[in-house]
């Protein structure tokens, strides 16, 4: 195996955990801006307030996403192996 293929590997591996970890981040952090705002507009304070919605939205959202995670999961593993058969 050539270093541009191990390369390749690892690009593909970078951005399919990009692809699968971005949205749930990006609902994470509307969430936690919602929340501070309303924190900030009302000025309550409690902890809990920030920490409780966010797991429960983050929850959620892996439910939601889970397939399209799957999907690219089973994807680049697809992939991965054909290189691997093909090597040898």
């Amino acid at each position: 195996m050539e270093a541009a293929e191990v390369l390749d590997i690892a690009r593909q591996a970078i951005w399919v955990a990009l692809k699968i970890g971005t949205p749930i981040m990006l609902i994470a952090l509307v969430v936690g801006l919602i929340i501070s705002l309303f924190q900030a507009l009302t000025q309550i304070q409690e902890m809990t307030l920030a920490f409780v919605p966010k797991i429960i939205v983050i929850f959620l959202s892996v439910l939601l996403f889970l397939p399209f995670m799957l999907a690219s999961l089973t994807a680049f593993t697809e992939d991965l192996a054909a290189r691997i058969v093909s090597l040898g």
